[in-house]
């Protein structure tokens, strides 16, 4: 019933966006059935789309592929997902595939140039994913790294972020958030992770 009640929600959105092409800003909140192909049937009707935001919904690269193209006014985009932290038996796990992934930024990095305002929350990106983003997206004035721990925004990195009008780096803090950020366990941030070298 709990899929269907989502494919219910997001149909209905379907229907919504064949009748609001005028449509700026599109939220999608915890969809866990959304597929790519189901999203790209609406984003292809919002050609005015300026605003795209996600939370605890994960889509496919190729989504946001279709997003770029089918969105050329997109301003402001939000992928965020629930960090879930690693445990000690996870450290000798081969597969990072989880916990770190980068396909999905670089796509948003290749796809939408236009971005002033980005939010990865909880994402799982690393420096090459941030490198991607800050190469695609020069246009970038706010950028939202909170509890994204596997960027450690070091050496030029750091540098390049700390012109960013509006950086939140990852152990900022998470107040004012409308969703729970808990983490369950207490992460403290090394010593070294924000560094007053590139911290204005």
């Amino acid at each position: 019933m709990h899929g269907k009640r989502m494919s219910h929600a997001f149909g209905s959105m379907e229907c919504g966006a064949k009748r609001s092409s005028q449509l700026r800003c599109l939220r999608v909140m915890t969809c866990h059935y959304l597929s790519t192909e189901s999203l790209n049937v609406v984003v292809q009707k919002l050609p005015l789309l300026e605003e795209f935001h996600l939370y605890y919904t994960y889509i496919h690269k190729e989504a946001i592929e279709t997003n770029g193209r089918s969105c050329p006014l997109l301003k402001s985009f939000t992928l965020n997902q629930k960090w879930i932290p690693q445990s000690p038996m996870d450290e000798n796990d081969d597969d990072d595939e989880v916990l770190n992934d980068d396909d999905e930024v670089v796509a948003i990095a290749k796809n939408i140039p236009g971005l002033q305002n980005l939010q990865l929350l909880g994402n799982y990106l690393t420096d090459i994913g941030l490198q991607a983003i800050l190469d695609g997206c020069p246009h970038l004035d706010s950028l939202d790294l909170r509890q994204c721990f596997n960027v450690k925004l070091n050496g030029d990195l750091g540098k390049r972020c700390s012109k960013i009008r509006d950086l939140k780096c990852p152990f900022d803090s998470t107040a004012g958030y409308e969703f729970d950020t808990s983490l369950g366990d207490d992460m403290d941030p090394p010593d070294d992770e924000i560094s007053e070298d590139f911290l204005w």
